[in-house]
Order: C-alpha cells, then structure tokens, then sequence
C-alpha cells in the first residue's frame, strides 16, 4: 500500500485519480479548495488547501510519501491581444508555482518514499492552437520543471508529467454543453471521441505505480491521438 497526496482530489480527473487509487488500496491524503468532496472513501483524507496561500499546511501528511499527484488547472482561451500580462501571470500562480510549493513542501518525504510525481500538461503544447496561449505558456513551463525535477531527484523520486487533449471534466464544461459540441470535439480525434476523467487518471495510476519504475522525465500524450496522427 502506497502513501500518495493528491493536490485537488475533489473534482475531475483530480477525483478520478483518487478514486482508482483509494480501489487500488492505497492510503490517499487528498486536498479540495472551493470544490468540497462528496465522495466518502475510508482510506482517502479530505482536507481544504488554497494553493494561492502564501503558506501552504501538510501537517497532515506522513514523513513518508510515496506518490504525488498536482492537479490545479485553468482552461482560459481568448486571443492574444486581449489577454492582460497580470493574467498570465495568475495562471502561472495557479499552475506552476502552486506546484512548486507543494513539491519544495514534500520532496523529503517524497525521497523517503522513493515517489513518483505527476504532472498535467496538454496536447496544446504538442499542436500549437490558436487562443490558448496562456494556458500554454503555464503548461510549457510545467514540461520543462517536470524533465529538469526528473534529472536533478533521480534515482529517488521519478516525475512525468501526462498531456491531454479536450477531456470531460467540469473544468472543460463550457466546451462540451452541447450534443453538438461534443460531437465536433469528438470528429478532432482520431478516435472519434472525447478523453474521460478515467482516461487520464489510467496513466496517471499507471505513472505512480511499479510498473512503471523505469519511467521519468517523460511528457505522455493521453490525447485520443490527435498530436501524432493526421485523418
């Protein structure tokens, strides 16, 4: 049994992953913010953390670790002109400086624990789309930590990071509230539909297990096939 914290285990693929590792029977210290869990597992601990705060309280989790999951993420496409730089740089609060605070918070347990760390980049970053130059600028950057973090812990504590593309979660809602939409996001892809919570959370327990062992510093594309396959 693994010791394993999820940052954002409340909502999306963050809950999906909580949920494969609570059945897999690993111990689970999983974080929520504004999204209050409403699953009742006996071997996952629920407890609130904004990422945003100066200082960040794991009182809670054991000197040992041995998995950990960052999940915090925005969708936000706009064009280019009209995104103000003060956005740019929240969303590099939210998605790469939250993380590292969680990680310069829990890398000695995490070596103890010989971890695996798991990242969430996207299939953006492998394409290049219009509109999304703020959350690819985030993810580009969480790529590089997740190879640099690879090097410098290796052997101890392995990171990869998984890039999806278009996934149904709440936070993709607003591009998938119609059978029409979905449709259309579904024919992008070589396989003809769109990624689910569990399709992520798959190689993300994959990413934290021991079958994985000899995997680190790597960006997997959990993308139904969209960033390698032409139709």
């Amino acid at each position: 049994m693994k010791k394993i914290l999820v940052i954002g285990g409340s909502s999306g693929i963050g809950r999906a992953v909580v949920a494969q590792l609570s059945s897999q029977g690993h111990e689970v210290f999983a974080t929520y913010n504004s999204t209050a869990p409403v699953d009742d597992y006996s071997n996952v601990h629920f407890f609130p953390l904004n990422i945003l705060d100066e200082t960040l309280d794991f009182s809670v989790i054991p000197n040992e670790l041995n998995g950990l999951v960052y999940c915090p993420g925005a969708i936000d496409l706009q064009p280019f002109s009209k995104i103000a730089p003060q956005a740019f740089i929240d969303d590099f609060n939210l998605q790469v400086v939250g993380a590292v605070k969680v990680i310069q918070a829990n890398i000695n347990a995490l070596r103890k624990g010989t971890g695996s760390v798991v990242f969430y980049s996207t299939v953006a970053n492998q394409m290049g789309f219009k509109y999304h130059s703020l959350v690819a600028a985030s993810k580009g950057a969480i790529e590089g930590l997740t190879k640099s973090l690879a090097s410098e812990y290796a052997p101890k504590v392995r990171f990869n990071a998984v890039a999806p593309s278009l996934t149904s979660t709440p936070l993709a809602s607003k591009f998938l509230n119609s059978d029409a939409k979905v449709e259309a996001n579904a024919k992008t892809h070589p396989l003809q539909r769109i990624g689910s919570a569990e399709d992520i959370a798959n190689m993300t327990t994959f990413l934290l297990s021991d079958q994985s062992s000899w995997v680190t510093g790597q960006v997997m594309h959990v993308d139904g096939g969209l960033s390698t396959l032409k139709m």
